[in-house]
């Protein structure tokens, strides 16, 4: 699934921990849903978006500092266009390309996408019980139909060899009881699920991607209740259900919603590893040391010195000045990135789940199959756990 670009990266990365191995592209702050955990479309609606030139550009670059992973998100990035123009622009590039979307895609853009190189999906599911989607989605009706369909149609048109598809859900209290279930129904389906607890900040600390909505914190009174959860699905994952998050990840969810530091931080000296494992772009084209920070001097990542600039030893300084000032997340993809580098055990689940366990895919499936099989595992009994 991965180009020799992206294995080499991935292997240079794990040994020096200074290789560019993922980068999120903000491609747009358009977006047709207004979900209560996202803040993005919002803290992103200032800035314009890159033409497909820019585009090109930006895709010359990574190739050259050798980034492995490239994750398209937004916003919505298949509200744009030209998507299938931009994922070509790195997939020819040899850079392995992830998208995102909230399941509102048509199956047009869908194919499109997958010819132009997409083969990595995730989509976003909070909830096997429809009013919990729509109400998270922001009040969206049908979203979570409309969010099965899309499942559907990626099961239909993506590849069942070399390719990668998940679903990502956001923990909060609403749906705590709903995440085994999502995790019984993408292993039947053959899509992996990644967790990730909501972030909140406040109106005085604005940051990028975290909500200001208060009611999304657990109140301590269910922090056991959500230890017993992570205990729960880290057992599952060994009985072979598709979790994609290692037992670290997890153990570090937990100290996350307490406000406690994380030992995914602390394992490289309390920060992050931004830029040297990964970064993001703002859909104008902007660097930017993740989805909540921005550089105070804007740099280009289309610029033909961008290569330059980012091995400049002033700059990286002036971006560790930013990141030393976060009080951390629970992001899913940065942090997973640094545990899967500095801990061994979670550096052996990842060869396992790209390299030597692809999970059955039972493709292609039906909106009405995926309905059914749905309703079944909503109707089983909460403490059943039949991979």
């Amino acid at each position: 699934m991965f180009s020799h670009l992206s294995k080499s990266t991935l292997i240079q990365a794990a040994l020096f921990k200074n290789k560019p191995v993922y980068v999120q592209f903000y491609v747009t702050a358009r977006c047709n849903l207004t979900c209560q955990q996202c803040n993005i479309i919002y803290s992103n609606a200032d800035v314009r978006e890159c033409n497909i030139d820019e585009v090109k550009r930006i895709a010359d670059n990574l190739a050259e500092l050798g980034v492995a992973i490239i994750l398209l998100t937004g916003g919505e990035p298949f509200v744009r266009k030209d998507l299938p123009e931009i994922i070509k622009a790195f997939s020819t590039r040899g850079i392995h390309v992830r998208m995102q979307t909230n399941g509102l895609a048509s199956e047009e853009k869908i194919i499109q996408a997958v010819e132009a190189g997409g083969k990595d999906i995730s989509i976003s599911l909070d909830s096997l019980r429809p009013s919990i989607q729509d109400h998270v989605n922001g009040g969206f009706n049908r979203s979570w139909e409309k969010a099965i369909k899309v499942i559907s149609l990626f099961s239909k048109h993506l590849p069942k060899d070399k390719s990668f598809a998940a679903l990502g859900c956001v923990l909060q209290p609403d749906n705590l009881n709903d995440i085994e279930q999502v995790i019984r129904f993408g292993t039947k389906i053959g899509w992996h699920v990644s967790l990730v607890p909501a972030h909140v900040t406040s109106y005085s600390k604005p940051r990028g991607f975290r909500t200001f909505d208060k009611s999304l914190l657990f109140p301590p009174e269910m922090y056991g209740a959500v230890d017993k959860l992570l205990d729960r699905v880290g057992i599952m994952r060994d009985q072979g259900y598709l979790l994609y998050d290692s037992d670290q990840y997890l153990n570090d969810i937990k100290k996350f919603i307490r406000n406690e530091s994380t030992s995914w931080r602390d394992r490289n000296h309390g920060v992050c590893d931004s830029p040297n494992l990964y970064f993001a772009i703002l859909p104008n084209g902007e660097f930017a040391p993740c989805c909540d920070h921005r550089m105070p001097n804007g740099t280009a990542t289309y610029a033909k010195d961008f290569p330059k600039t980012y091995n400049d030893s002033i700059w990286r300084s002036e971006v560790k000045g930013v990141v030393s000032s976060c009080e951390g997340c629970m992001y899913g993809s940065y942090p997973e990135m640094t545990i899967s580098m500095r801990f061994m055990a979670a550096k052996l689940q990842r060869l396992r789940t790209f390299f030597t366990s692809p999970p059955d895919k039972p493709w292609p499936l039906s909106s009405d199959e995926l309905l059914h099989l749905a309703k079944e595992i909503r109707e089983q009994p909460a403490t059943e756990s039949n991979a």
